[in-house]
């Protein structure tokens, strides 16, 4: 740590990468706790003891056993390091969490686990236990940090007779993902019978644990700027917009970052050449690497875009497979990676025999081929009907892949989209459209087509993205700026040189 801990926070979170990770929340698990620590926070991360994480996790030790409660099984806390070297909390439970096959949430057939509820109401029962008096540890944090609807509980568990609670700070990365179930669970969950018809429970007749957090916590933060104020309108508050509205004065937004370490086109290993801003000419060479790899056609003169996502309708891959027609009259190669919904993995499939030379789909998940995406293309797709945050624009312009988005959420506060005054003021880093129609994007990417011509043009807004800086200090900033304000410090010492509570 470089600086004295000024603070102890409970980072509550349902994934870490690398242990379990199935989207952008293991990452921000595994990027912001190291990022505050730095900074002067002494942070311990709690997740639940998945076989992953029982697999990696090297020197775990039991430092306290936790009773069953209501309908909740004896748990207990096991600790060890996460990669980083932070401390980590394993929540570690068989029962619950040691499952054959399957991932955090679903099982090996993409269901949902039946018994969801308990599970994820055990790991919110111990974060608020652990954030209060009640705690077993001998370690009473200041502040509880919870993430998403698997840890929704919590900020109610803080107020229901735990002895001196810390406050609660409920992130939201995702409002469609609530953690919807019976009200029949409620009593082995522990939510009293007077309270489960409650305003912070009930959900059209259902209980959810995410409107639980956002009505309990103390603080309510999502992950871009923009987002915080989308959600607050119904399009895309998800049934929850009433409720955000009246605590509109304690939603803000705090952009994510990402780990410019795994991801730094200068040393990545999984990348065929090196290159920074000095040798982007190099990134020619990462483009016909995996043009060979992938048996498209070996052409310097077409536009490579990439895409790395969850095949989803919020990802807008319908509009992208809407496009490919028109787009194919175009000097075009596409690459697609990623699963998701079989409608789009079929039309996508069938697409990729249609213009072999053109078009290559690989479904599944491999890591090694998104980072050589992002290496490769030309410019990366990201036609997002909503997105809270997003990464991989970010990842994109660091790699001088300016990255073709809608402007919503996080992708229209992380991207600048092309000007002739943005290319000279360095404001823009690619290129962004409004309406979520495929004519649009095909419309969009014209625009990237006549820039790309020209060579001078697309270098320049090439290195305007790779001198953004993405990293997670200004995220960090930004969180111990709330715990301030939570902990009600007051105007406390800069935890970093040029940072104070302001």
């Amino acid at each position: 740590m470089t600086k004295k801990p000024t603070m102890s926070v409970l980072f509550a979170t349902p994934e870490c990468a690398p242990w379990a990770k199935t989207g952008g929340l293991g990452e921000v698990s595994a990027g912001l706790p190291p990022a505050l620590y730095e900074l002067g926070i002494d942070i311990r991360v709690l997740l639940p003891g998945y076989p992953s994480v029982l697999d990696q996790a090297n020197g775990l030790r039991r430092i306290a056993t936790l009773p069953a409660e209501f309908g909740l099984p004896e748990a207990a806390i096991l600790r060890g390091r996460l990669p980083t070297g932070l401390p980590a909390l394993v929540l570690d439970c068989p029962p619950l969490y040691v499952r054959p096959g399957g991932g955090p949430y679903l099982d090996e057939r993409g269901l949902d686990y039946a018994d969801n509820a308990l599970r994820f109401g055990l790991l919110s029962r111990v974060a608020a236990r652990l954030a209060s008096m009640d705690s077993p540890l001998g370690w009473f944090p200041d502040l509880l940090h919870c993430n998403d609807w698997t840890t929704g509980l919590a900020p109610a568990y803080l107020q229901s007779g735990l002895e001196r609670p810390a406050p609660s700070l409920m992130v939201i990365h995702n409002l469609a993902f609530q953690g919807i179930f019976p009200l029949e669970i409620a009593p082995e969950l522990g939510v009293p019978p007077a309270v489960v018809e409650a305003e912070g429970f009930a959900h059209w007749g259902r209980l959810s644990f995410l409107k639980a957090g956002l009505y309990y916590a103390d603080r309510i933060v999502t992950v871009s700027p923009t987002y915080a104020q989308e959600i607050l309108g119904e399009h895309l508050g998800c049934g929850l917009d009433e409720l955000l509205r009246t605590r509109r004065d304690r939603l803000s937004g705090i952009l994510n970052g990402i780990d410019t370490a795994i991801w730094d086109p200068r040393s990545d290993s999984f990348i065929d050449r090196h290159y920074d801003a000095d040798t982007l000419e190099e990134k020619r060479a990462n483009k016909r690497a995996l043009q060979i790899e992938l048996k498209l056609a070996e052409d310097d003169h077409v536009l490579l875009l990439g895409m790395v996502s969850r095949l989803t309708g919020q990802k807008g891959v319908d509009l992208v497979i809407e496009a490919l027609p028109a787009l194919f009259d175009r000097p075009v190669q596409v690459v697609v990676l990623g699963t998701g919904e079989d409608k789009f993995e079929r039309s996508l499939r069938d697409a990729e025999g249609r213009w072999p030379t053109r078009m290559a789909t690989v479904i599944g998940f491999d890591e090694t081929l998104a980072h050589r995406i992002e290496a490769a293309a030309d410019a990366f797709l990201m036609p997002s009907l909503f997105e809270p945050c997003g990464l991989n624009q970010m990842y994109s312009q660091r790699y001088g892949t300016p990255p073709i988005v809608r402007a919503t959420g996080g992708l229209v506060d992380s991207v600048g989209d092309f000007s002739p005054e943005g290319l000279r003021d360095g404001s823009s880093t690619g290129f962004v459209f409004t309406d979520p129609t495929a004519t649009a994007l095909l419309e969009t990417i014209d625009r990237v087509l006549a820039t790309w011509s020209d060579p001078h043009a697309w270098q320049q807004l090439c290195l305007n993205g790779m001198a953004r800086d993405f990293s997670w200090g200004a995220s960090a900033r930004a969180y111990i700026k709330l715990y301030e304000e939570l902990c009600k410090r007051g105007e406390i010492e800069a935890v970093e040189a040029g940072a104070s509570r302001g």
